[in-house]
């Protein structure tokens, strides 16, 4: 079982993303990366992790079959290997925030 898929992420502050036709791209404005979801899937999972209280709600809410959970937890992992998303460290979710 992959850790990461019960720990709470979200996209990072200084990450915008651009819808494109393949999905979206991801602009870093710290540190000026520039990444591209090429997956209107993962898309909805990064945009979804917010909302979510773990990764592993996030590719539910997403449609992501749980078969494809791993390959979905490394594409995360780089993610966040360059700061487009970033772990929730309250763990608190944008709309209990918001509450």
């Amino acid at each position: 079982m992959d850790a990461l898929l019960g720990e709470p992420w979200t996209l990072s502050p200084s990450v915008a993303l651009r819808p494109e036709p393949f999905g979206a791209l991801a602009y870093h404005f710290g540190n000026r990366k520039l990444t591209f979801l090429k997956r209107p899937e993962l898309v909805a999972v990064v945009r979804g992790l917010a909302a979510a209280p773990d990764v592993r709600t996030a590719l539910e809410n997403a449609g992501v079959p749980a078969s494809q959970h791993p390959a979905y937890a490394a594409a995360l992992r780089g993610l966040a290997a360059t700061d487009m998303i970033r772990p929730r460290p309250d763990g608190a979710t944008a709309e209990e925030k918001s509450a």
